[in-house]
């Protein structure tokens, strides 16, 4: 069986600090503060228009995967991206429950 294809690109704007996907004229973001060792994932944002089409889950998953390319610990600040972990044991192993910079 061929691999699914690919979903949308998923860029990383460091100057906004957040990862973006653009469907459809709409932008999906994951917005994070890395700090040292750490990346804090506090806010996914999909449009309306976006709802449904696992946009979020793409989104946690390539930010979970940098931060492990980067060799970062997780404060999963945002309930999906707790939720995603939740669901997806093997990127436990990143998360942590030290507190987010102030």
């Amino acid at each position: 069986m061929p691999d699914p294809a690919p979903g949308p690109a998923i860029v990383d704007n460091a100057a906004a600090s957040r990862f973006e996907v653009r469907v459809e004229g709409e932008v999906a973001v994951l917005e994070y503060v890395r700090d040292g060792q750490r990346a804090v994932y506090h806010t996914t944002r999909v449009p309306k228009a976006l709802e449904g089409r696992g946009i979020a889950g793409q989104l946690a998953k390539h930010a979970l995967d940098d931060a492990r390319a980067r060799g970062l610990r997780v404060v999963a600040e945002c309930s999906f991206v707790a939720g995603y972990v939740s669901r997806h044991p093997e990127y436990a192993d990143l998360v942590t429950e030290d507190d987010a910079p102030t």
